[in-house]
């Protein structure tokens, strides 16, 4: 095949119209092929003789969108040395656009012998393994912009492509759980109706079906197992699995940006596919071990693993560094995604053995004049030694706050002492944030998320029911900080089900009057269950997926989760960008907190173990950002009375500067809307009963 010499960068295949450039790096490597491959699945292969800085690269004319291709890197297969390269094994290109297939269960998969030996496998693994695609760049943008929603106006919604789309009635069978059914105008309007300002995307990075998983019936619905990062998912596409994924991902971003809907990529960037050294060889592991993979120290046979899933990149490598702002520059400026929510952050911090929030990948974001200016959400741990980072992350980053879910969940559940952390919560978190000059911004609030309980069996189910997962119970999280409704996933009993519905009601209000980024789970606004299973991980099936038909009371919560949205995004004092700051001796405070007789609480009031409700005074003539054009801001206030007893808690109104004229606009132990206010206003001193496990939350008019 005819080749020039081409050039080493930009790295991965680019087609210019003509032909195709062909850019690959690995410092270990004697020798590349690249492997083109025919709709016969026949191979040529073109040494590829150019080197430059470790980069091997040729350009092919007559190459172009559609074509398959691998590569086959000669090198040392030294265990013992941390080097695995093996040329009978075709390799997925790390930066390819487009991939094309599943790795099936073969043997040749596998770059090592079943003898124990230190020698390669040499079965050609071709027939077996993904193919990397030439992808065409071009697309038709039109006027598409990124909507730069700020993030104190932000509402998340965390959803699975698959997931949300396979069963919805009004999208047509070959559009369901695809890029195109995200797109589709159903889905569209449910999301802008229930008023979502970005959707945050489980993994859509190409990932691998794990052999173990599909051996037993299971599949990896999830997607963290990533192989490509800069593919759109192939499994997703309705249109073709030969780039036509990457159109159709474009065409689902341009669809969700003309709604005003952001889009954020969940991104596993801290592990590969490839698992541990047991595991097979599929791209990275045969092109450069030692560079990618994080090894153990004193014995590069093994992988060091901080993920739990068998392997960590290597951060401090500079290539490994290249290659994740590669991808997310890519993400950004050629797919037109607003952000990032990045999985098991902690590992990317992670230079040497510490956690290090100074290190080189935090570096380069700081100074990247793409990536910085996009939405970037850390989940702050790991599963390495101290790993935990909440609170700890850069002043860019907003954070997953699992001390929020923690604390919410424990306090509607009735656990003693709960009462000063939850406030602390609700308010912002300025225990986590504002000692490191961040904002409210930081935290991204939520109480269920795609790993656990849906938030429907939170209050339905005492244990994880897993058993599904074929794993004896022993995976997801045992600590469910449920709170027990009466007989578990009994459905009969319709007091147990007011009960539940109730506390539904109790978090989505809790969630969204928090100060804050609200990020809701998908499904948990139409009462979505997993019949008790908290790690549906591996369950590509109706357990897992949306079901969107409505029965009265999963309408009524949707009707429930709509209002309490439309209130938050109504009114600026529910959406502060800094935090309160109590009094100040001069006029009426931002915030003030009120035991139910109607005085103001006392520290002895806090510390109680049986302290369990508490009123809370949001000012809104008190908001000290202005608004767009240097404004003064001001807004209604706010009274947010909650009771986590199992007894009923009369509040009274506060008198004196905090005014008459009060009105109900949510009251969580009503199942359908209560109409808003109306009528002439509670005065103060009045006497507001709010019912046990239940909230109450009361506006009261601007004074301008």
């Amino acid at each position: 095949m005819q080749k020039w010499s081409g050039l080493p960068y930009p790295l991965g295949a680019t087609y210019d119209g003509s032909g195709t450039n062909f850019a690959l790096f690995s410092e270990v490597a004697e020798k590349v092929d690249l492997a083109v491959i025919d709709a016969r699945g026949r191979e040529q292969r073109t040494p590829l003789a150019s080197v430059d800085g470790s980069v091997w690269h040729a350009y092919l004319p007559g190459v172009g969108p559609g074509q398959a291709y691998g590569y086959r890197v000669h090198g040392p297969y030294r265990p013992d040395s941390g080097h695995r390269c093996n040329p009978a094994k075709l390799l997925v290109d790390p930066y390819a656009k487009a991939i094309d297939g599943q790795p099936d269960s073969h043997r040749s998969l596998l770059g090592y012998r079943d003898d124990g030996s230190d020698e390669p496998d040499t079965a050609d693994s071709l027939g077996h393994t993904m193919l990397s695609v030439v992808a065409d760049p071009a697309f038709d943008w039109g006027e598409d912009h990124l909507p730069k929603r700020p993030y104190h106006e932000s509402v998340l919604y965390e959803a699975h492509v698959k997931g949300l789309t396979v069963r919805h009635p009004a999208l047509p069978e070959k559009l369901r759980g695809t890029y195109a059914g995200m797109a589709h105008p159903a889905i569209v309007e449910h999301l802008t109706e229930l008023g979502v300002t970005a959707v945050e995307l489980m993994p859509v990075h190409q990932f691998v079906q794990d052999g173990h998983l599909r051996d037993r019936g299971l599949s990896n619905y999830w997607g963290y197992n990533t192989i490509g990062f800069f593919a759109p998912h192939n499994a997703y596409s309705s249109s073709g699995t030969r780039g036509q994924q990457v159109t159709e991902f474009k065409e689902m971003v341009k669809a969700l940006h003309q709604a005003g809907i952001e889009v954020i990529l969940d991104v596993v960037y801290n592990h590969t596919a490839e698992g541990s050294e047991l595991g097979p060889t599929l791209s990275f592991r045969g092109i450069d071990n030692a560079s990618y993979y994080r090894l153990v120290d004193d014995d590069p046979r093994h992988c060091f693993d901080t993920t739990g899933t068998g392997n960590s990149l290597l951060m401090r490598h500079p290539n490994v560094l290249q290659l994740i702002m590669d991808s997310l520059r890519y993400w950004v400026t050629e797919m037109h995604v607003d952000g990032f929510r990045f999985d098991l952050a902690s590992a990317l911090a992670r230079q040497f053995h510490e956690v290090d929030r100074l290190s080189a990948f935090f570096d380069l974001v700081q100074q990247d004049p793409v990536i910085s200016r996009v939405k970037l959400i850390a989940e702050p741990w790991d599963v390495g030694d101290g790993g935990y980072q909440v609170g700890n992350f850069p002043a860019l980053w907003s954070e997953w706050n699992g001390k929020y879910r923690d604390s919410v969940r424990d306090f509607w559940r009735g656990a003693p002492s709960t009462l000063p952390e939850f406030a602390s919560r609700l308010t912002g978190s300025s225990d986590l944030y504002e000692g490191s000059r961040r904002r409210p911004r930081a935290s991204v609030n939520f109480v269920t998320a795609h790993d656990g309980f849906t938030l429907r069996d939170l209050v339905s189910y005492n244990d994880k029911h897993n058993e599904a997962n074929g794993e004896n119970g022993n995976d997801g999280d045992s600590n469910n900080r449920s709170w027990n409704c009466g007989a578990e996933g009994r459905t009969e009993d319709k007091e147990i089900l007011a009960l539940r519905a109730r506390q539904q009601r109790n978090f989505l209000a809790t969630l969204f009057v928090s100060q804050g980024v609200p990020m809701l789970a998908h499904g948990d606004e139409l009462g979505r269950t997993q019949l008790g299973n908290n790690n549906v991980y591996c369950q590509d099936n109706e357990i897992a997926w949306v079901d969107w038909d409505l029965d009265e009371p999963r309408r009524n919560l949707l009707a429930f989760t709509q209002r309490v949205i439309a209130l938050r995004s109504r009114h600026p004092v529910l959406r502060r960008r800094r935090f309160f700051r109590g009094g100040d001796g001069k006029g009426t405070p931002d915030l003030v907190w009120f035991r139910p007789d109607g005085r103001e609480m006392e520290e002895a009031n806090w510390m109680r173990e049986d302290a369990h409700a508490v009123g809370a005074f949001l000012n809104g003539d008190s908001i000290p950002e202005p608004g767009p054009h240097g404004e003064r801001v001001t807004d209604d206030s706010f009274l947010v009375l909650v009771n986590s007893h199992d007894e009923q808690v009369d509040f009274t109104i506060p008198a004196g500067a905090f005014g008459d004229g009060w009105q109900i606009v949510v009251d969580t132990a009503v199942e359908s809307d209560t109409g808003g206010p109306d009528g002439p206003g509670i005065p103060a001193n009045a006497v507001v009963p709010v019912h046990a496990r239940s909230m109450t939350v009361l506006i009261r008019p601007r004074t301008d």
